[in-house]
Formats: structure tokens, sequence, C-alpha cells
């Protein structure tokens, strides 16, 4: 499948409805049907994979595993879905690293703040002994797993209706939305800005009635949540690497047949491939067509932000907190920063 801008954009008239079988073989009754939920837009390649994903699943099974898309928060916020899956209310969830991170603390280090200088560190560290680590901790840690390829999110830019932010300096005192997540506190609190943890679902809102200056999200998200409509500076800060993590209930994981967990296993990974492909051609393509929508767009140095972050303490203290092995690892593919 082949995503676009114009696909992206386009609205939901281009893709199969949410929670609604995207085959023929659904007509029958299907042995096991599982609800996967996220909190993105029907628009984003995150569903138009997961879409193309449920009727991969659904033809190679002969019609035994259903597996229905529920995107744009449709079941409830980041925090409720997380509760769900682990409840079994719903059989798969993708989630950030780094709001996991509140159930699954270690989950959340790699998204330490200016540690991957690129995509090839990204991948060399989720796909080697980072992410070998981080699942390792989430399937003891919870009724929970994550499937072998995290899929992306693309690194985070800052946004801001007050002032374009081209050093530290300028996020002083500024009131940002960060997701709820001790870590996203921690880190602009080293800026000095003022951090608000708000669920996505409400951000339009809140940046739209100034409960908040600015956000921070990749360059997808802001375009397929029009984020543009409400924020006038965009900042190419590349400030952390975000993903999803692509989680299971364990249980509910169990209850298929080992043929059938194959073929999910098979299809989520690859699935999750070919979005981090889609993504970061999103993301190079999109500062064009945000511009077009009234965006100002500027460029940061990151040295400068990394000096803040280990001027106030902010690696000593992540570092402290995940403890050596982890952060051992994670250096391994970023080199020191502390």
């Amino acid at each position: 499948m082949q995503i676009t801008r114009r696909t992206l954009l386009a609205g939901t008239g281009a893709l199969a409805l949410p929670g609604v079988a995207t085959h023929a073989l659904a007509q029958n009754k299907a042995e096991f049907t599982l609800k996967y939920a996220n909190n993105l837009p029907i628009t984003h390649p995150m569903n138009v994979r997961a879409t193309e994903m449920a009727a991969a699943i659904l033809a190679e099974s002969k019609g035994r595993v259903d597996l229905k898309v529920f995107p744009s928060s449709q079941l409830g916020t980041d925090t409720d879905m997380l509760s769900q899956i682990r409840s079994g209310a719903i059989d798969y969830f993708t989630l950030s690293p780094l709001i996991l991170g509140t159930l699954v603390p270690s989950a959340q280090i790699s998204g330490v703040g200016f540690a991957f200088k690129d995509y090839n560190q990204v991948w060399a560290a989720m796909d080697g002994d980072l992410g070998a680590h981080v699942r390792k901790e989430i399937a003891a840690r919870s009724t929970m797993f994550a499937f072998d390829k995290i899929w992306d999110n693309g690194y985070r830019q800052m946004t801001s209706s007050a002032r374009a932010i081209t050093k530290p300096e300028d996020l002083k005192g500024m009131k940002m939305r960060v997701p709820p997540s001790p870590f996203w506190v921690s880190m602009f609190k080293a800026f000095e800005a003022s951090p608000a943890t708000i669920n996505f679902a409400e951000v339009y809102t809140a940046l739209q009635t100034k409960i908040v200056d600015g956000q921070e999200n990749p360059l997808a998200i802001i375009a397929t949540a029009k984020l543009f409509e409400v924020q006038q500076f965009c900042s190419i800060t590349n400030h952390m690497w975000d993903g999803f993590w692509f989680l299971a209930n364990k249980k509910s994981f169990e209850r298929l047949p080992a043929d059938l967990q194959e073929i999910v296993t098979r299809n989520v990974n690859k699935a999750g491939l070919n979005q981090r492909d889609d993504v970061r051609k999103l993301n190079d393509s999109l500062l064009g067509e945000l511009k077009a929508k009234g965006m100002a767009i500027n460029t940061t140095d990151a040295e400068l932000f990394r000096a803040k972050l280990r001027a106030a303490g902010f690696y000593a203290e992540w570092h402290k907190k995940f403890g050596d092995e982890a952060w051992a690892v994670l250096e391994k593919y970023t080199g020191k920063l502390v």
C-alpha cells in the first residue's frame, strides 16, 4: 500500500471504517474476534497499515481471526486503553514507550531526550539489545507482551502559539502540553518550561483555548490532528525519538492456537516494518505541507539542548533511575550522554 500526503490527509473515505471487517470472509462467524485500539486518526500510517494487516490476518487464517481496528481513541484515552488491555477488555494496543513507562519504568529509556542522533541508531538499538531488554521487562512486569518490531512515531518536534523555539532559553516559562508521563515532565522542567500532562484526545482543545502555549509531537501527528490550525510556530528539535510498542494481552494471545499465533505475529511485525518506512517518508515530506498551512518552521542546534539537559542533571538523574545495566545498553548505541 502506497502512503502519500494525499492519503494521509484525505480523511476516512479512503480507508475501511473502524471496527468493520475488511474482508468478505468475515461475513462468516469468526472463531476469534479481536480488538485492536489506538489513539491516532484513521488516516495516520499506523491505521492504514493496521487495516491492511487485519485483512491479511483474516485471509491467511481463512476467516478464523477477525481483527477489528478502533482508531482515534474510540475506546478511551491512552490511560483507559492501557487499563483495558491489562484486564483483557481489548486484545491489542499500541502505546508510546514513554507512556508505557508509567507501568514499566524501563520502557521509556528509548525516549531519553536528544539521545538518538539518527534513525540508524534508533533501529540498531530497538531491533537489538535495547529493544530486547525493554520487551523482557514488559513481559515480566505486566499482563502484556510486546511484539518484536516496534512501530514508528517519528522524531518529536515542538510547536507553539507564543514564539519560535530556537534555543533552550525560549522554553523558559512556556506552558507545554506533554503526555501523561513523568519522563516528559522531567525533561521540560529541565528546560525551565511549565509542562502540563494532557491526554492526546484533549490536546487540540487545550491549544485552542490557550490552556497551554505549545506541545510536541512528530510531524505526521501535527498534520493528521490539524494542530497547525491552533499553532503558529513549528521548531524542528528532534528532541526525542518516539515509537509505539504493539502490545498484546498475554491470555488473549495464548488462547489462539499456535498456527494462528504465527499468522498474527508475522503480520504485526510485517506491518510495523512497513509503517516505519511510511512514517519516515511522511515526516520528511510534511514540512512543505505545514508551511503551506501557515506554520513558521525553524531548525535548531541539538547540542545546545543536550548541553542544557546535561547541566540540569537530567541525564544523571535518569541514569540513576534506569540503573547502570540499562544505561550501558542505551549508550552502546547513542554514545556517552553524561
